[in-house]
């Protein structure tokens, strides 16, 4: 009788997963992967070899300014739009360019020596950094264009998988492979890891839609806007430019403060090391893959209430561990808790971002607003540390939950609860 009981449950959870059971999800888990890959390669891996090789902390922390044409890529993604390779198609044949380039530029890292060809490095990091965004810009396109809405938490999920997997590769086995052998055989190796990609894009699916691109570079830059807030108005397009801007914000004051609060409770570095880069990190790709799952039965307006609401929620946590102060067990739980549910966010979140974009336009668009989203990731959040200070620890979280309600508040204008193309 019980196992009768079960059998809806069980069936439940396989519908849900088999969302991802295709081709086209494991080339996301793959393109994911590569899209990850160089980019420790130009800041905390290369940070490592520079360190060994001697040089001065305050060249070391310049470098980080390689990593520019991550927030203005946008800038360029209007010629992705605009221009469609002679080969592979829209998507693909530019995936295939910025993965040649990276494998050379990569290649090319592994020629020079910190200590005597230092400008050189800077050089090729700002290269591969230039193609890796490109690449960015590409595959966050291609994954618009290849998803349907109710694939889009499971697309997002393995791609976040996928992008994980290669930071802990190039974040972690590289430094292991850099105490057997020198770190010019390293970047040789990673080179010979990212020219795999091209496998990987071969292997994707070519976009069941095919659409028009712009006709000229003026309609590429100009016809994304126009298009977004001709869509649905003005009004609700300004609205949900807000949201974006504020539906993570609660969630983005704890992870700027975290690892300090966690410091301040008495907790050993190497414990909050283990805990946040090894459970936690894992929590997060279980959240993320779960957030997919529970999306493509829910659609991506419920997911956005629901996965919003425990994302705020999950804030307590924390606020609990400033309460009872230094308990190992507490910290590990509050970690799990808040990454798990960090992990749901971001696939409702970034599902949602990828239903916003035209196909027409998905490069720029989605460039677009992935940079306004990482508004309050990095500068909304600024003032966090003056306000930990001026209430303590446990209204300061109170207050994290609060800055995630104004992002909730306006659910009901674009994204009602209930919506007839949403299963009950």
């Amino acid at each position: 009788m019980r196992s009768l009981c079960l059998l809806p449950a069980v069936k439940t959870i396989a519908s849900a997963l088999k969302v991802f059971q295709s081709r086209k999800m494991t080339a996301l888990l793959l393109l994911g992967f590569a899209s990850g890959l160089p980019l420790f390669l130009t800041s905390r891996t290369l940070q490592a070899w520079m360190t060994t090789a001697g040089v001065d902390l305050g060249t070391i922390g310049l470098f980080s300014l390689v990593g520019l044409p991550y927030s203005f890529k946008f800038l360029w993604s209007p010629l992705i739009d605009r221009f469609v390779p002679p080969f592979l198609g829209r998507r693909r044949g530019w995936l295939v360019i910025t993965q040649v380039l990276l494998t050379v530029a990569i290649a090319t890292m592994s020629l020079w020596n910190p200590t005597q060809s230092l400008q050189l490095i800077a050089v090729t990091a700002l290269a591969i950094a230039f193609f890796s965004a490109s690449q960015d810009i590409v595959f966050d396109a291609y994954r618009v264009d290849v998803l349907e809405e109710r694939e889009m938490g499971a697309g997002a999920a393995v791609a976040v998988l996928g992008y994980r997997i290669a930071l802990l590769v190039t974040g972690g086995l590289a430094l292991i492979l850099a105490d057997q052998m020198p770190w010019n055989l390293v970047y040789l190796a990673m080179a010979g890891l990212m020219g795999l990609s091209l496998a990987y894009t071969l292997f994707a699916p070519e976009p069941e839609r095919q659409v028009q691109p712009p006709a000229s570079l003026t309609e590429a830059v100009i016809l994304p806007f126009q298009e977004f807030f001709q869509r649905s108005g003005a009004l609700v397009a300004i609205l949900v430019l807000v949201f974006i801007t504020l539906y993570r914000f609660g969630d983005a004051l704890i992870n700027n403060m975290a690892t300090p609060f966690l410091l301040q409770m008495g907790f050993s570095q190497s414990a909050i090391g283990a805990i946040q880069g090894g459970m936690g990190l894992l929590a997060t790709i279980v959240g993320t893959v779960t957030g997919g799952a529970i999306l493509s039965q829910i659609g991506i307006n419920r997911s956005l209430w629901v996965f919003g609401g425990l994302q705020a929620l999950s804030n307590l946590a924390y606020f609990v561990l400033a309460i009872v102060g230094q308990n190992y067990p507490l910290m590990v739980v509050a970690i799990n808790i808040e990454n798990f549910c960090s992990g749901l966010g971001t696939a409702g979140f970034v599902a949602f971002l990828m239903s916003q974009c035209n196909p027409r336009f998905s490069a720029t668009q989605f460039a677009l607003l992935s940079s306004l989203m990482a508004i309050s990731r990095d500068i909304l959040v600024a003032p966090a540390g003056k306000i930990a200070e001026q209430t303590g620890w446990p209204l300061f979280f109170l207050i994290s939950i609060a800055a995630a309600l104004p992002g909730l508040l306006l659910l009901p204008f674009f994204a009602p609860w209930y919506d007839r193309s949403v299963r009950d």
